[in-house]
């Protein structure tokens, strides 16, 4: 047991020896439960008053189409300024946008109109949020240890994805779907206050780059130099466009194919949680990742799909969850970590930004496509595609991966001087 309890401390939990790491970790969960309390009602509410899948994928287009639209640029102006004052910025902006509609829906003016509208601004403040934060942990624990900290990252992210949804539920039968959203506002004090918490001088900031004419190209030419993020980048193109779109294909589940409210819905995104928990925490206590790891999961992650599209039984989509989240968690941390750990830290907000374009900016086409798909062939069907589309994508570059295995080249142009 102890031998084992070392194991833990001296791999699977090691980064959270970092005292700023542990105040962004907790702060950030505690926001983060929030998050996905008003996700979960957010969906609700949209489906509430139409009733509609393809108002769903509407709803999360607005939502991410702003990174569709300056995603890039977004990534350019995270390496242009201070990462940590950044992200106090976007987390209070988040905060005051989750009150406002929970003021909306208690006094019940809401409208649809306004719910796209709050969601679109969430949707802005993303677009610099997102790569901010997944730069910032290099900042907080170094390249050395930043497999560990994505998947301890992914895993309170996940544990937010298991317990939020079930607040939600109970909130929502209780109390209304107000209240949810007012919840979601208060948490992200937590993550403000882990954030006034830290030793900046214990950070590794990356100094800003300056203003230059063409910097969004730069990024874009230094992933397509480099073959082992480009794959990577491809895998979460097509897993995001057709694989990433629970939140239209869990409420219609829930409701049309096994008779459930929004309690079904809430404990569906629940069992995801809990396959996804345990599956950062297994990724965390890996040391190395490449791209046949992302690829593996990738091909993972389409098996699950497959199978839950045939479930039978409320019951069996719960364990079916357990292990898509497993699998989606897996998938995604292995890829940002790659992304993150085989590029110079000077273009990780260009990076990101690049990733966040693809997992977030396709939503605006991929969401909508799939309220659609759900709608005109059952629910099933947003599984089935995600399933087929991931095991495809993996099967075209299996031999490509094989290849860049077999002649590996430089994966950084400097040393990181924080390793």
């Amino acid at each position: 047991m102890e031998r084992f309890a070392a194991l833990l401390r001296g791999r699977t939990f090691r980064s959270l020896a970092e005292r700023n790491f542990r105040l962004f970790l907790g702060g950030h969960g505690v926001s983060v439960i929030g998050t996905w309390v008003q996700r979960v009602a957010q969906d609700w509410l949209v489906y509430s008053l139409t009733g509609s899948g393809v108002a769903l994928g509407v709803s999360l287009a607005l939502q991410f189409g702003p990174m569709l639209l300056f995603g890039l640029w977004g990534g350019v102006l995270v390496d242009r300024v201070n990462r940590f004052r950044l992200i106090v910025v976007t987390q209070a902006v988040s905060g005051v946008l989750a009150a406002a509609l929970g003021v909306l829906t208690l006094t019940g003016v809401v409208e649809l109109w306004m719910v796209y509208a709050l969601t679109c601004a969430l949707g802005a403040v993303t677009v610099l949020d997102n790569p901010a934060r997944h730069a910032f942990l290099a900042e907080i624990v170094g390249d050395v240890d930043y497999v560990n900290a994505q998947s301890l990252n992914s895993a309170v992210q996940n544990a937010g994805r298991l317990v939020g949804p079930a607040i939600a539920g109970l909130v929502i039968a209780g109390f209304g779907v107000g209240l949810t959203f007012v919840l979601n506002a208060v948490s992200f004090a937590g993550v403000l206050a882990g954030l006034a918490a830290m030793d900046r001088t214990r950070l590794r900031p990356v100094p800003p780059i300056g203003r230059a004419p063409g910097q969004v190209r730069e990024g874009v030419r230094y992933v397509a130099a480099r073959p082992e993020l480009l794959l990577v980048l491809l895998m979460v193109l097509v897993v995001a466009l057709f694989g990433q779109n629970f939140r239209i294909v869990l409420p219609l589940l829930a409701s049309e194919e096994f008779r459930a409210g929004p309690d079904g819905y809430a404990y569906l995104m629940t069992a995801m949680g809990a396959g996804a928990v345990l599956g950062a925490l297994v990724t965390a206590s890996r040391r190395t990742v490449g791209a046949r790891s992302v690829l593996l999961s990738c091909t993972g992650f389409g098996l699950v799909n497959l199978t839950a599209a045939v479930v039978p039984s409320i019951g069996l989509a719960y364990a079916a969850m357990v292990l898509v989240g497993f699998a989606n968690i897996s998938f995604n941390s292995l890829a940002r970590t790659v992304l993150q750990t085989r590029s110079d830290r000077a273009m990780h907000g260009r990076v990101m930004a690049l990733h966040s374009l693809l997992f977030f900016g396709t939503i605006p086409v991929g969401g909508p496509f799939t309220g659609w798909l759900c709608e005109a062939f059952g629910a099933r069907s947003g599984l089935a595609v995600a399933g087929v589309s991931a095991l495809l994508v993996a099967l075209v570059l299996h031999p490509v991966v094989r290849r860049l295995r077999s002649c590996p080249g430089p994966t950084r142009s400097e040393p990181d001087p924080a390793a």
